[in-house]
């Protein structure tokens, strides 16, 4: 895995050949299967001024578990190759499918650490056919926050180090614009596909968005409900933090008074106990699971606000297309 310079400028655009889309699409529909399991490739490409262009891609084969795969020595012998035949054979970064928008997950996230710990301009592009064949293309490209990749560098999620670095849910990652670009034989072979398709397959206004909204509306209450146990956890934590702190002061307090009768007897007192071991405090929980959590049911919320308002647009419009009963 090749690593980049450092960026002077961030980068602040992502630009996609049609035909990168396009090979993703293919790879997700043809692996990923009605099941909707994850897909995952490379992404090929360069870094003009705060413009990342991504202009190939390749995939990650299919493995069985019983097989050994070497997926870094797999990439370095397809980079290899594409050097060879003189195509773009930097790497920027991978790309993943989902399923209804649920991609915050611990394994995304150290994934995308370590590219970005190693190529610093490098992006993750999340695919989600299930949303694109209800409505139109879901593609978009996310980054983590230099905060997360600050607080991610030590391992330590503890609420000390998220509160001195300002990291919350909407912080870990940042959404870069997309831009697609095609060729001009391209775009004028859209224009003349464009021009012979008929004018009876349109769909933009279609009403088949409930249930598309009721997936999201279904999975935000689950993750409402991990988010509570999750908050349990938490609140079980401390209170056998307060506990073990009330237990020890309690044995201090009487250590005390036991060394001060001794002294009063004349006797020598008793010696100093290692309190940390005798009252080892629980470990607390991690808190990265709880922004993970929080930051999924706000990627659901912006779901169902954004459906539910082309839901109600598309309503109130058929609604005006209806004849009156008095006419």
């Amino acid at each position: 895995m090749a690593t980049h310079s450092t960026l002077e400028t961030p980068v602040c655009k992502v630009q996609i050949d049609g035909l990168v889309v396009l090979k993703i699409i293919k790879h997700c529909e043809e692996e990923g299967g009605s099941e909707g399991e994850i897909v995952q490739g490379v992404l090929l490409g360069l870094v003009q001024g705060d413009t990342l262009e991504i202009t190939n891609c390749f995939p990650f084969p299919k493995q069985a578990d019983e097989e050994e795969f070497d997926d870094v020595q797999y990439q370095m012998e397809m980079m290899r190759n594409l050097r060879h035949v003189n195509i773009d054979h930097l790497h920027v970064g991978w790309y993943q499918s989902t399923k209804f928008g649920t991609f915050l997950t611990k394994a995304l996230l150290d994934s995308q650490y370590n590219y970005q710990h190693s190529i610093e301009e490098s992006v993750v592009l999340i695919y989600d056919p299930v949303k694109t064949s209800k409505a139109s293309l879901s593609l978009k490209a996310y980054r983590l926050t230099e905060q997360t990749m600050a607080v991610y560098q030590d391992m330590e999620f503890s609420l000390e180090s998220i509160r001195k670095s300002g990291l919350s849910f909407d912080k870990l990652f940042e959404e870069i614009p997309i831009v697609i670009k095609n060729s001009y034989l391209v775009n004028a072979l859209l224009c003349e596909l464009d021009g012979l398709s008929s004018p009876g397959d349109e769909h933009f206004l279609s009403l088949s968005t409930g249930t598309l909204l009721e997936k999201n509306v279904e999975l935000l209450m689950d993750q409402v409900d991990e988010l509570w146990q999750d908050t349990n956890k938490f609140v079980n934590y401390q209170r056998a933090l307060g506990k073990t702190q009330q237990n020890k002061q309690a044995h201090i307090h009487k250590r005390q008074q036991e060394n001060a009768a001794r002294e009063a007897r004349g006797e020598a007192p008793l010696p100093d106990e290692d309190l940390n071991k005798l009252f080892k405090p629980p470990t607390m929980p991690s808190r990265l699971d709880t922004m993970l959590l929080a930051g999924q049911m706000k990627n659901y919320c912006t779901e169902v606000k954004h459906l539910a308002s082309q839901s109600f647009g598309k309503l109130f419009m058929a609604d005006g297309l209806q004849p009156s009963p008095s006419s």
